[in-house]
């Protein structure tokens, strides 16, 4: 941005205070369906248009065509895998039509609620989480004892919201109904990640390893296992993982989505062409994969071929309205000199963050990053301080940090970074983000040896992290000059 300021003792430019201005509501959690409200209700809210917005699959076909597609997206969605849109729209016509002439059957209650989480996830429309919630909430009242489907599917809803404690209380309570049953283990591992206890995820991982599992579940196992391996800075047996989990997907969605993954850890060691490999392979097994879109679009940018790059990512958000990307792209536009363009996205970002509040998604880490980078950065520390005594992630640890720099309390700062990049603290994950905002934070305190350190090794990790922060850290380090000569500390 143009309206920089340099503060004293640095020559780096850093943005002023705007001036305060609250233009986001306040988090709205989830809320469970009333007891007493009646499964008629709920059927009521079936019957109801639902709408057709972005990324909404098209009809199933033919009865035939359609059956086999449900039973595709049955099996999937029973074990949180991934599944193609067609074949969730087709479940979820059949067990809608399903619990209308069978009220009282929980499970397809249960499947229902799971294929919606699943087709929001897919299509990034929020609408489909409160319809979720009561059919998930319907099948519990409908069988409340052993109704382990159910606890997945709310267990699942509860992530896709980024609500960690329900994840864990719903996961742990799955898990001590059926402790033999795989499925169990890996959303209560994402839960545990979400509230920093990464004992209690990597001990998960060991449990689940530990099992006997088919050959037809092993590629999400060991999926699983690369996300905690990732998370530890294990990247080598992360990627060996997520490889043999591609190779052994049992469907195209199953695949596009690890290939996915491959794509993102490519990425974030700053290998471009196997990140695009990567992203275009699982792009052309399934054309709905909207991560894959995104991260091609942020390969292309960083390759620099841009305007391919901004036709990427306008056809990922096309199908998949993320704040998050659409976030990215408005950087991508802002460092461009695009100031139009980047304003029109960022006020997407807002449209689409109200979208997914209202629909009951805890969106305070996205609010509390957005306002740090382009708004009011003591709004980002007051959400994220919240955040952080009600989920401490190593996200929200390194986004408080940054908010914390930004607002310029740069002795607080550092503690939240140093969570986020220390492995004796947890943050273990090689990202060169959390180290670009250590070193800021180390330079302001004049810890030049440490601030050094850490602003080489974000560019060491991935030199394309950020067309807007990328140009910030090579400045820093010209002006940090020669590295001196005495061996650099070890911690």
């Amino acid at each position: 941005m143009d309206n920089r300021v340099c503060v004293p003792g640095t020559s780096l430019p850093v943005e002023p205070p705007p001036r305060r201005s609250r233009r986001w509501p306040r988090r709205v959690l989830a809320t469970a369906l009333a007891g007493g409200v009646a499964t008629g209700a709920v059927l009521t809210l079936l019957t109801e248009e639902q709408p057709h917005g972005a990324g909404r699959p098209p009809a199933a076909g033919p009865p035939a065509q359609a059956q086999a597609q449900a039973a595709q997206a049955l099996k999937a969605v029973t074990w949180g895998l991934p599944a193609a849109l067609p074949q969730l729209g087709a479940l979820i016509g059949q067990q809608e039509q399903r619990v209308r002439e069978q009220p009282k059957d929980a499970r397809a209650w249960a499947v229902l609620g799971a294929a919606y989480v699943a087709r929001a996830r897919r299509t990034a429309d929020p609408a489909d989480y409160p319809r979720a919630e009561q059919a998930l909430q319907t099948s519990l009242r409908v069988r409340a004892a052993q109704n382990t489907e159910a606890l997945d599917g709310l267990t699942a809803l509860a992530l896709a919201r980024r609500d960690f404690p329900a994840a864990k209380r719903y996961g742990e309570q799955a898990l001590k109904a059926a402790p033999k049953r795989w499925t169990a283990y890996p959303p209560l591992i994402d839960a545990y990640t979400g509230l920093g206890d990464y004992k209690n995820a990597r001990a998960t991982l060991d449990k689940l390893l530990g099992l006997r599992t088919g050959a037809a579940a092993r590629p999400a196992v060991m999926a699983r296992a690369s996300a905690v391996y990732r998370d530890r800075g294990w990247r080598e047996d992360a990627v060996a993982q997520l490889t043999d989990a591609a190779s052994a997907a049992g469907t195209p969605a199953e695949q596009a989505a690890y290939l996915t993954g491959l794509g993102q850890l490519a990425w974030e060691r700053g290998d471009l062409q196997d990140a695009l490999r990567h992203f275009e392979a699982a792009a052309r097994l399934d054309p709905d994969q909207g991560a894959a879109l995104t991260g091609r679009g942020r390969v292309l940018a960083a390759l620099g071929r841009t305007t391919e790059a901004y036709a990427a990512y306008r056809a990922a958000l096309a199908g998949h309205p993320s704040p998050q990307d659409a976030c990215e792209l408005g950087e991508l536009y802002e460092a461009h000199g695009m100031a139009a363009q980047a304003r029109e996205q960022y006020d997407r970002v807002k449209e689409l963050v109200r979208r997914r509040m209202a629909a009951g998604v805890d969106e305070e880490l996205l609010i509390g990053q957005f306002e740090a980078d382009h708004g009011d950065p003591e709004e980002a520390v007051e959400r994220l301080q919240a955040e952080w005594e009600r989920q401490p992630g190593i996200e929200v640890a390194d986004a408080l940090g940054w908010a914390l720099h930004r607002a310029g309390d740069d002795e607080e700062a550092l503690t939240y970074a140093t969570t986020a990049t220390d492995t004796t603290k947890g943050g273990g994950v090689r990202s060169a983000l959390y180290a670009f905002h250590r070193g800021l934070i180390e330079l302001e305190l004049d810890e030049q040896a440490s601030a050094r350190r850490h602003l080489q090794q974000a560019l060491r990790f991935n030199p394309y992290f950020s067309p807007l922060q990328v140009p910030v850290a090579e400045e820093a380090l010209r002006a940090l000059g020669d590295v001196p000569d005495e061996p650099p500390p070890s911690a």
